[in-house]
């Protein structure tokens, strides 16, 4: 779709005032957004706080040194083409201006209906390099996003969180990694059906993202199991969000039509410590540990993770397997 012009901003920059309303009338017909400046200084200060879709340069602007400024404006180009007009028709100074970014080199003096075609053409190229820029941020939710929850899910949770965890390091920063189970959620399945399960699970969901910062990173692990790193919070504040996240959802009634259900969560955490080397699947296997434990006191509870929990589990890991090894063996 054809966007309007007028929300098309374009900056023209000249030195020489006569030229510059050469380059402005033909784009003002056109009725684009359009700024037109002199000066290196105040070309500086006004791209600091407006983002020009476009921006149209002599390369002899800056007192002659324009190769330099057009280098130096790689950093506003991401998202902003670059149209260099000259009477330089030299293939070297055409060569070096496309090789710095510009996406196209207008010869002057230029027809008008020439040069706002080729300005139309840039902008196109921009739109689509738009267009593909957002076809692949929704390729890339698609991949990281579990789609009943809106949560990240477990293809790209451990890269995430291993990233998180080097960043920690270096700043000396903990993260943390919360483990989070509903409490009794067949329950859910077994009294209503499933598509009010998956209803129960998409407002967990919501109500996880709702408590989470921005900066934190809240997942589904499967099933009715969630997960979520938090960067950068201290022990006091882990708990408080914990109880906090606990509550919420202790709180909450979870009604669609005829079906209504009260439910409750566990908790268990694990959180990395100064100078401490622990993998990122450590640190997920210490926090369902403590999850674990959460479970074995009754649920509906927040437990840290110790070594004593750690080892309370592998006991009864160990128990259990020695009972599996004499039915073995008496069968």
């Amino acid at each position: 779709m054809k966007k309007d012009p007028r929300h098309r901003p374009i900056l023209v920059l000249d030195e020489d005032p006569e030229t510059l309303q050469l380059l402005l009338e033909p784009l003002k017909w056109e009725g684009y957004d359009v700024r037109g400046l002199t000066s290196l200084k105040e070309a500086s200060e006004f791209l600091n706080y407006w983002k020009p879709q476009m921006i149209i340069v002599d390369p002899d602007f800056a007192a002659g040194d324009g190769l330099e400024y057009l280098n130096s404006l790689q950093g506003h180009l991401e998202n902003t083409s670059l149209i260099v007009v000259s009477a330089n028709n030299s293939t070297e100074r055409i060569a070096q201006c496309l090789d710095m970014g510009a996406g196209d080199y207008i010869l002057s003096p230029f027809a008008p209906l020439e040069f706002l075609a080729r300005v139309r053409a840039q902008l196109r190229v921009l739109d689509a390099k738009e267009l593909l820029q957002e076809a692949n941020q929704k390729l890339q939710e698609l991949v990281e996003i579990d789609d009943l929850t809106g949560l990240f899910n477990m293809r790209s949770i451990f890269q995430k969180l291993e990233f998180e965890m080097e960043r920690g390091k270096r700043f000396d920063r903990p993260v943390t990694v919360v483990m989070i189970d509903m409490d009794y959620f067949k329950t859910v399945n077994d009294g209503h059906d499933h598509l009010f399960g998956s209803y129960v699970l998409s407002e967990v969901g919501k109500i996880i993202k709702s408590s989470t910062r921005s900066v934190d990173i809240p997942a589904r692990y499967g099933g009715d199991e969630f997960l979520i790193v938090l960067s950068e919070t201290p022990l006091a504040g882990v708990e408080l969000f914990c109880e906090r996240l606990r509550k919420r959802i202790e709180q909450t009634t979870f009604q669609q039509g005829a079906d209504s259900i009260q439910l409750t969560l566990s908790i268990g955490f694990a959180s990395t410590k100064s100078g401490e080397s622990i993998s990122a699947k450590e640190l997920v296997r210490h926090a369902d540990a403590a999850l674990y434990e959460a479970k074995r006191q009754g649920r509906n509870r927040v437990v840290a993770y110790s070594e004593q929990t750690d080892n309370q589990r592998r006991l009864e890991k160990s128990a259990v397997m020695n009972i599996f090894d004499k039915k073995r063996k008496t069968a």
